[in-house]
This record gives structure tokens, sequence and C-alpha cells, in this order.
């Protein structure tokens, strides 16, 4: 019975916080604000790089790319022979892809080539061509859009249609014929799916090209020597593998993130202002009570409780309304402003939906590293008042 909670203590608490109105709402209103800044970056963190590990767990083992003048060129098809003969690789594929500028909304579209007769590189661009007849969309010169493309698009009154402008200057009418969408927004939202033989007139190029060739190995612990043997018989390309995907993304990412590492450093510096003139005392006010609490006959244990009741309703409130406010903020309203501290201010791409990612152990360390620290500086100056004499105190 006595780990219950007292009811007539948490109903004094509510009163003792309600006598010093100004004082808590403005301290609840910085608590709330510090949950909700760093719970809003961290949900956003967690939320790309779950997108970011999913995509790049989908892409290709290895890309060839041909260089020229030190830039990205068109490589032969027929490099795809070559490749075949290493003892390792089981599927070697030459890939038209590029990305298509769109002047009257200032993005970049991502424009694939697909051959529904070839593998698809992945689960889900094959889920995509299953469902899909392009031998149909290439004699009705159509294509399937992102989400993020179709909403483009259509603010730029293409609903129908989009009409291509290829090498020659000239316009390329395609068709839309549908909308897909696949598991990750950032592999999809900006992407265009189009047969090959379209890419290959929008950018130009010959039948013979490609844009690079991607090869799968059977046991990825070969990767490394199948990455010399390529560099050996191609010294005029660049060997990308997705090892080196992950880390340049990890670095932009960790990049990024130093900014996060400020606002953290900022909001925490905040929060222990607070705390510093919480633990160095209390006000006379503070100390009148404790002590007439003392003279009417209160313990010290009972004072305590008091206390950690009030500590505790103030912190906790703090806490969830900054989280609230925090999942609304970057999953209902997408984080305007904030979720361009980690992908940038370019308007390069279409937009795309933070997906909905929850971190538990993140809201765990984010509730221990304040809510106690703040009950600390509560109870630790009450304790020191309550310990004294009730006529020094209220003295």
């Amino acid at each position: 019975m006595k780990n219950k909670i007292n009811i007539y203590l948490t109903e004094f608490s509510i009163n003792s916080i309600l006598r010093q109105k100004s004082k808590n709402i403005f301290i609840i209103f910085v608590f709330t604000t510090l949950i909700f800044l760093l719970s809003s970056v961290m949900f956003i963190s967690g939320s790309i790089k779950s997108e970011l590990n999913t995509l790049v767990d989908s892409l290709p083992q290895i890309i060839v790319q041909k260089l020229q003048a030190g830039r990205h060129s068109n490589i032969k098809s027929s490099s795809v022979d070559d490749i075949l003969q290493i003892a390792g690789v089981t599927r070697a594929e030459a890939r038209v892809w590029g990305y298509y500028y769109f002047k009257n909304a200032g993005v970049n579209f991502s424009v694939m080539g697909v051959d529904m007769f070839e593998p698809q590189l992945t689960t889900e661009l094959e889920k995509i061509v299953d469902k899909v007849d392009f031998h149909q969309l290439e004699q009705n010169s159509s294509m399937i859009i992102g989400r993020g493309v179709k909403l483009t698009m259509v603010e730029n009154y293409y609903s129908d249609y989009f009409n291509f402008i290829i090498s020659d200057g000239s316009l390329k009418q395609v068709k839309i014929a549908g909308v897909f969408k696949s598991s990750t927004n950032l592999e999809s939202n900006d992407m265009i799916l189009l047969p090959k033989s379209i890419a290959l007139e929008i950018f130009g190029m010959d039948e013979s090209e490609a844009t690079d060739i991607v090869v799968s190995v059977a046991n990825p612990v070969e990767i490394p020597m199948i990455r010399a043997k390529l560099n050996l018989l191609f010294p005029d390309c660049r060997i990308v593998t997705n090892e080196d995907l992950k880390v340049s993304y990890q670095n932009i990412f960790d990049y990024k993130s130093g900014v996060f590492l400020a606002l953290f450093i900022i909001s925490l510096f905040t929060f222990f202002i607070i705390i510093y003139d919480k633990a160095s005392g209390l006000s006379s006010s503070q100390k009148r009570e404790i002590g007439i609490l003392k003279a009417i006959g209160w313990k010290i244990d009972d004072i305590l409780k008091e206390k950690f009741y009030e500590g505790f309703i103030i912190s906790f409130t703090s806490f969830v309304l900054g989280i609230l406010f925090s999942l609304f903020f970057v999953f209902f309203l997408q984080a305007p402003l904030l979720r361009d501290l980690f992908i940038g201010y370019s308007q390069l791409k279409p937009t795309f939906d933070l997906p909905y990612v929850m971190d538990y152990q993140t809201i765990f360390l984010l509730f221990f590293l304040t809510v106690p620290i703040y009950l600390s500086a509560t109870i630790i100056p009450s304790w020191r008042a309550a310990t004294l004499d009730a006529d020094e105190v209220m003295r």
C-alpha cells in the first residue's frame, strides 16, 4: 500500500505548480521545445537512414562506368560478353538510364530504360515489370512514372503525356500509362520507367551503347578480386561496388549529422542552464512552503514525495508534449525547413514523404537524459531544505 500513488500528494503537487504558474509554464515551454527539437531531428534522421539502407541494399553489387576526360561516358554494350568470361560472375547487364532536367519545375527526373526480356536489377523493379507489359508501352510510346513525378507533371499541365526534348532539339511525346510505387520513396519517387528503345532515343544514344554495366557475383566474398580483374580488363573505367556506395552515403549522412550535433549541444546547454538554476537552490517562497509543511507535521519523506510528484508532472508532461508535437511535425507536416538539414535546399529532385520509422531506443535515451536529471535537480535542493529545522527554513 505504501508504494501506491498518493492522490492527495498528487493534488497538492498540482496546486503547488499552479501557485507558481508563470515560472512553471516557462519551464514546460522550454522543456517541451527542447524535446521537440531533439526528437524531431532524431525522427528525421532515422527515417532517412532507413530509406537509404533499404535503397543501398537493393543496389547492384558492382557497377562498371566508362570515364572519358574524367567524366562519366557511355560504354559499349558488347563489353558485357567480356565481363561474363570472368570466373565468379553470374550476370552482367547493360543499363540505359540517366537524369532528365525538367526546366519548368527545376527538377531532375531519373529515367530508366527497361527491357522486359532481360532479368531486372532489383526485386522491386522485377515486380513492376511483371505487372506491366513494356512491349505494349513500346508500341504505344508510353511510360510509367513514380508518384513524385506524377505530381510534378500535373502541376505543369502534363496529365496524359510528357514532351521530352531529345538531343537534336526536337520533341518526343511519351504517354503516361500509369503510376507505380515501390517500398522506398527515394528509389521510386523521381523515377520514370519506359522501354529501352525510347530511353535510347531520349538520350541520343546508339543501340550499341549503354550508360553503364552492372555485375552480379555468386559469392560476395569474391567481389574485391573480381573488381581487380575488371580494373585490368577495363583500365579506362571506374569500378564501383555496393560497399563503396554504402560508404559514400554514410559519409554524406555523417556530414549532415554534424548539424544535428551542433543543435543537440545547444539544446542540452539550454537544458542544463535550467537544471543549474533548479539545483542551485530554492526560492524564498519555496523554502517557506517547506518550512510550513514541516511545522504542521509533514515528514521529510512526505516532502520529498511531493517534490518528486511536482517535478515528474512537469518533466513528463513536457516530454510527452514534445514527442507528440514532434511526431505530428515530422510525419504529418513532413518537417518543413528542419528536414533540409539532411536533404539540403536543392530542388533538383521531386520531394518525397518521410516514411514512418519509430526508434524506441532513441525515445528511451532522450527520456533518461532529461526527465531523471530534472527530477534530481528538483529533489536534491528540496532534501537540503527539508533536513533543516522548520524555523530555520522559514527565516
